[in-house]
């Protein structure tokens, strides 16, 4: 009987990278932190290391910071998955678009720039994906203000909770982000 063949690591990643790649396990993810220059370099390294099936890319508001931009892509042979994650400062944030590596980075580029203001450089068609024409802002960043409750009040007769039975009405409150002057909510 032979042994198996220990599972392939980020072992050739750190050697390529060294440095310039940092290696993190958590609930059994394994990440690769690697800087906005680097991305398209890593991303074809693992393309080619194994990692060919494109699974999902995504932002994650860090603020004040900026940005993390997450690629999760996995190995079919060894079943193996890797974060691939990167950081864009919040003033500025760009990436080069990742398209060319995986086709399937393509409609997630789009969401991540809708959502979160993350413009990725030489992507071939960065228009938004899924909210209305006109729609002003990134609804996925933190300072984004969910004003909807300011802006249409609640639609029944009374807000949640004030049935007239029972305990008293919780205090009414402005959303969280809505400043002061947008109205009170007794309005």
């Amino acid at each position: 009987m032979t042994d198996p063949q220990p599972e392939p690591g980020p072992e050739p990643l750190v050697a390529r990278f060294g440095e310039r790649v940092r290696i993190s396990e958590s609930f059994g993810e394994t990440t690769a932190d690697v800087a906005a220059a680097d991305w398209i370099e890593v991303l074809t390294f693992v393309r080619d290391c194994g990692y060919v099936f494109f699974d999902w890319l995504t932002g994650v508001d860090d603020q004040p910071e900026g940005f993390h931009v997450v690629a999760h892509v996995y190995d079919p042979e060894s079943r193996r998955q890797l974060l691939v994650r990167t950081h864009v400062p919040l003033a500025d944030p760009r990436l080069p678009s990742a398209v060319d590596v995986y086709r399937g980075a393509n409609w997630h580029e789009r969401e991540t720039y809708e959502m979160f203001g993350v413009t990725f450089d030489g992507h071939p068609y960065l228009v938004p994906l899924l909210l209305p024409d006109g729609f002003e802002g990134h609804p996925l960043r933190k300072d984004f203000i969910l004003a909807a409750r300011v802006a249409k009040p609640w639609p029944g007769a009374k807000e949640p909770g004030e049935s007239g039975h029972g305990a008293p009405s919780r205090r009414r409150t402005l959303p969280p982000g809505v400043p002061a002057d947008w109205g009170s909510p007794d309005a």
